[in-house]
């Protein structure tokens, strides 16, 4: 059987001179044919920030979004870091999650949070934790952008242990 990925794109283009966007955010989902998301990556470049210096809350909200989908608790402590715009590396049990100032580029930032299960325990863990082996298949037609909110506007679609 062949290994099928498939992508999403979104882009938003805030400001823009003659050659190349001055303020855009720039979101890419990558995915496999069974619905499984294996990375996101964003670009944000000339973000809106506040008299502080830190990431505009309305931008800082999608990367909120994308790490409390993730379910991974770990990566919640990387969200100041974002906010400050500082570079923040982080990889726990094959899952990693990257924000870094793009080099040479003062004001341009890269984002990224997917699976990497590259030693061997991690793909064992991978295999034994994965939704073939543990969830009755219940195919659903819901589209892959759905995300329930509560009623403020907070996701609430991820099933999170508590």
């Amino acid at each position: 059987m062949r290994n099928r990925n498939y992508e999403c794109y979104f882009q938003r283009i805030y400001e823009r001179d003659e050659v190349r966007p001055l303020s855009s955010t720039f979101l890419k989902v990558r995915g496999n044919e069974i619905g499984d998301i294996l990375e996101i990556r964003a670009r944000i470049v000339g973000p809106t920030t506040d008299a502080k210096g830190r990431l505009a809350p309305a931008v800082l909200h999608i990367f909120e979004i994308i790490v409390k989908q993730a379910c991974w608790r770990d990566f919640e402590e990387t969200l100041e870091a974002i906010q400050n715009l500082r570079n923040v590396e982080y990889e726990r049990f094959g899952a990693y999650l990257s924000f870094t100032r793009e080099a040479g580029s003062g004001n341009n930032f890269d984002f990224v949070l997917g699976l990497k299960a590259t030693s061997a325990s991690q793909v064992r863990t991978k295999a034994y934790f994965s939704t073939d082996r543990w969830l009755a298949t219940n195919p659903r037609n819901v589209s892959a952008n759905f995300i329930l909110m509560d009623p403020l506007g907070t996701p609430i679609s991820a099933n999170c242990a508590q």
